[in-house]
């Protein structure tokens, strides 16, 4: 039998663990945007071999970039001035030029590297085209509020059936942030408008924005992992004020998932593997915004075995728990409550009825180790009290071994064995000696 090599163990157990999404992201699509700002740091290089390794794994991917620091320093050059009015660039005449030029030097850039193939990189034999064109109908904003903004415009049309073929040919599809109208006119357009607008039209599973922050944090700067539209609209309008761009593609986020649009991601750009770290792992490493539920709470189904086995096996293993073979929890499943996070169960309760003597007990309770401290714990306990409510069950109880003072903190008493149903005092294992815990819940 092979030795277990403990300086390869975290590998193999982190590339076993994501393989649950390399097979999820297989044929799925994604657009993905970033700032001209991504594109001016030498550490973009790794974003496109990471890239590479989507493209590698069957992730269809549309990219859309920005270019506002190419444009400015062109704008600079020319002495010509920066306007901006409620956040849009006016584009003038001087400033189209720079705005295609920047367009276009920062397209080839990102094509070039693309075009790599270095040795001992993740580009290393990779054949990746990117295939770009006019795929963006556009109209001008015109005037508003007396403001002409010229050649600044507004997506009116994305040709979903022309990047559909270029994805099912396996090309990577590039977009700028220009658009063209049928009159032949070229428009200055937000990327992250066209990254929206792109998603939503191709129906996209996810949606990512990489951002100059660490996504949404909360008013003590921890991350916010999750959010469902409606909560981003509450943030948005609350009275703490987010950076502009995070505010920005948050409520851009939004839009989309009430579009269509699976999930979409805030990541930091600025962190190595980010991309990587977002799409294989489970809580990611920024903000996601998803009108699906990421986590839940429900009654549990024989799909939900296997699951709730591998979740209980290592407090089996230690004592905490008592042993419950796989044809057991088959036929008692109905009696759990799982907390599923991901399609991962992360958490289980079970509630066994004494119906004639109003009383029942709470088992099998577990948090993976992971996702303790949040409070889950005490989700499970408060959803079987209320399920056992609702049984007409007037007591609670609970054998256990280790966990006597978390049950004492959340008000269960301890009681003598006499205090257990003559059904189950008959099947009390002495040799575990557990301790009997008795709560009110009528």
């Amino acid at each position: 039998m092979p030795t277990k090599n403990n300086n390869h163990s975290g590998f193999v157990d982190w590339f076993r663990g994501s393989s649950t999404y390399i097979h999820a992201h297989r044929g799925r699509t994604f657009v993905i945007m970033f700032g001209g700002e991504a594109v001016a740091d030498p550490g973009f290089a790794n974003i496109v071999h990471d890239l590479a390794i989507l493209n590698s794994l069957g992730v269809r991917l549309v990219l859309v970039h920005g270019a506002r620091p190419q444009i400015e320093e062109r704008l600079r050059a020319r002495g010509a001035a920066l306007e901006y009015v409620h956040g849009l660039r006016v584009t003038s005449d001087e400033a189209l030029v720079c705005v295609k030029e920047a367009a276009g030097t920062v397209r080839v850039e990102i094509e070039a590297l693309l075009s790599m193939g270095l040795a001992r990189t993740p580009m290393s034999g990779a054949r990746l085209r990117a295939a770009s064109g006019n795929f963006v109908t556009a109209r001008p904003l015109g005037v508003r509020e007396g403001v002409d903004y010229c050649h600044t415009g507004e997506v009116r049309r994305i040709d979903r059936d022309g990047i559909g073929r270029r994805l099912d040919a396996g090309d990577m599809v590039l977009l700028s942030p220009l658009g063209y109208s049928p009159t032949g006119e070229v428009f200055n357009l937000s990327a992250e408008e066209v990254a929206t607008a792109a998603a939503t039209a191709l129906g996209a599973d996810k949606l990512l924005f990489l951002v100059e922050g660490a996504g949404v944090v909360d008013g003590r700067r921890r991350l916010i992992h999750q959010l469902s539209p409606d909560e981003a609209d509450r943030l948005l309008s609350g009275k703490r004020r987010l950076p502009e761009e995070i505010a920005s593609h948050l409520a851009a986020a939004a839009r989309a998932c009430r579009n269509g649009v699976h999930r979409a991601h805030l990541i930091d750009r600025r962190a190595d593997g980010a991309l990587l770290l977002e799409l294989f792992t489970r809580d990611g490493i920024g903000t996601m915004v998803t009108a699906h539920r990421y986590e839940q709470m429900r009654r549990a189904t024989i799909e939900d075995v296997g699951g709730v086995l591998e979740l209980i096996a290592p407090l089996e293993a230690d004592g905490v728990l008592v042993r419950r073979s796989r044809e057991l929890l088959e036929m008692e499943i109905d009696h759990f409550t799982v907390i599923e996070r991901d399609g991962m169960v992360i958490g289980c309760a079970a509630l066994y009825p004494f119906p004639d003597e109003k009383v029942g007990e709470l088992a099998c309770m577990a948090v993976h180790p992971e996702y303790r401290g949040g409070g889950r714990g005490d989700l499970l306990l408060g959803h079987v009290e209320n399920l056992a409510r609702g049984m007409g069950i007037e007591q609670l109880f609970v054998l256990t071994t280790r966990t006597a003072h978390w049950f004492r903190e959340r008000g269960f008493a301890n009681a003598d064995l006499a205090r257990l149903p003559v059904r189950r005092r008959t099947l009390y294992n002495y040799q575990r000696n557990s301790k009997v815990f008795v709560k009110a819940v009528a």
